[in-house]
């Protein structure tokens, strides 16, 4: 039983400054990779935008890219290409 889902309003105002965090193995270079696929769907965002925390034993690495959203649909563009990145763990 496949029902389609009608189309839900979201409950964020658009435009708005919406943090985008990623987290991954740490790595020289995951910040790059999360700044690139930001980049792809919010172009304007810049470096000042990014923060990066290790986790407390240096394993982990958290990405947290602050964003001008435009749409949900940006939004969601930019967390499934997050998620589909082999170097990303998770995307929040």
């Amino acid at each position: 039983m496949n029902e389609s889902k009608p189309p839900q309003d979201s409950a964020i105002e658009f435009p708005c400054d919406f943090p985008v965090k990623a987290m991954g193995l740490a790595s020289e270079n995951l910040h790059l990779t999360v700044m690139e696929i930001v980049r792809r769907h919010a172009p304007e965002t810049g470096d000042a935008a990014l923060k990066t925390r290790p986790s407390s034993n240096g394993k982990y690495l958290s990405v947290t890219v602050t964003v001008r959203a435009t749409s949900q649909a940006q939004l969601d563009a930019i967390y499934t290409d997050l998620s589909a990145h082999e170097q990303v763990l998770m995307a929040l």
